[in-house]
């Protein structure tokens, strides 16, 4: 568990520095929504680029794949369910679905699957998926909606000029061909992509001065029910999947698990930045589940670590 800890403590470390920035007010108004853009527009496409261009694409196609697939699916389904009937808005499903399956699997992620899991390969799954399935798909909905035109041919046109999405087809394009870029090419991409990560928990930190948490009661119920899909029961239809299903070795349903119980990714408030849309919701999940996921992930650890 010391991995994890460390792992959720430089993440802290991150959201802190950008609550203190706020705070005393070195930056000013908008520097929120002009870290977020940097990241959306620059840093991200970039780091995805690197992190799939450097991919062995085998790693995708393991046992941990199917069972994240389940995992994240259902409760994408159960929370669009719950926003329909609860008739929340198109932007509100999409994030808190978001929010409720899609994981932290880089940042948080590798640590944790290093030090918990013996390997940072046991996040490659659950990265690639999200990066070549469930962002693209969440993407061109909430381009779709946020232009009012949901014509497909538009509407993969408008996709396929998101930079998250150019910069993730550009890389897994280099892995499966196995291309061979200068180095100079990885270093100049990598020191500009791996700013990424700190720009977005940076502007998360923001995010949380001056805006209490909880404070839109009408988005109470659905952070909460987000939140309980995450931490509770991703990990729960993980375990069955891989002990009732596929039935994984011991230490393979351990990984599964852990990998359904991490926080949702900060991406998910980038998005909701990026598309205007249920960003308070999307800040207060992942708030809520990146300090919420360390119980978890020890109660796990006690119940199915070897």
């Amino acid at each position: 568990m010391i991995g994890a800890f460390s792992g959720f403590a430089v993440v802290g470390f991150a959201i802190l520095c950008g609550y203190v920035v706020a705070r005393i007010g070195i930056l000013p108004e908008n520097s929120r929504t002009v870290l977020s853009k940097v990241a959306f527009y620059v840093c991200s496409p970039l780091l995805l680029f690197t992190i799939l261009g450097s991919a062995d694409v085998k790693t995708l196609f393991t046992d941990l794949l199917p069972v994240s697939v389940i995992a994240s699916a259902t409760v994408f389904v159960i929370f669009i369910t719950f926003a329909l009937l609860a008739k929340k808005s198109f932007g509100d499903a999409i994030i808190g679905a978001l929010g409720s399956g899609y994981v932290n699997a880089n940042n948080i992620g590798i640590p944790i699957a290093t030090f918990m899991l013996g390997g940072a390969v046991y996040s490659a799954p659950v990265i690639l998926l999200q990066l070549i399935f469930w962002a693209p798909i969440s993407l061109m909905f909430l381009g779709a909606w946020k232009s009012g035109n949901a014509k497909i041919h538009q509407t993969l046109i408008r996709t396929l000029k998101n930079p998250i999405i150019v910069g993730s087809l550009l890389g897994l394009l280099i892995a499966i061909f196995n291309l061979k870029l200068p180095q100079l090419v990885w270093d100049a991409t990598g020191m500009v992509g791996h700013a990424a990560v700190p720009l977005l928990l940076i502007a998360f930190g923001i995010s949380l001065h001056g805006n209490k948490l909880l404070q839109d009661k009408e988005d109470r119920v659905s952070i909460f029910t987000a939140s309980f899909l995450k931490l509770v029961a991703m990990p729960i239809i993980a375990w069955t999947a891989a002990v009732f299903i596929f039935q994984l070795d011991a230490h393979a349903v351990y990984a599964v698990t852990v990998l359904a119980a991490l926080p949702t990714a900060q991406n998910v408030l980038n998005y909701a930045n990026e598309y205007g849309t249920s960003q308070l919701l999307a800040r207060d999940v992942t708030f809520i589940t990146t300090f919420g996921a360390i119980p978890i992930l020890f109660v796990i650890t006690l119940l199915l670590a070897a």
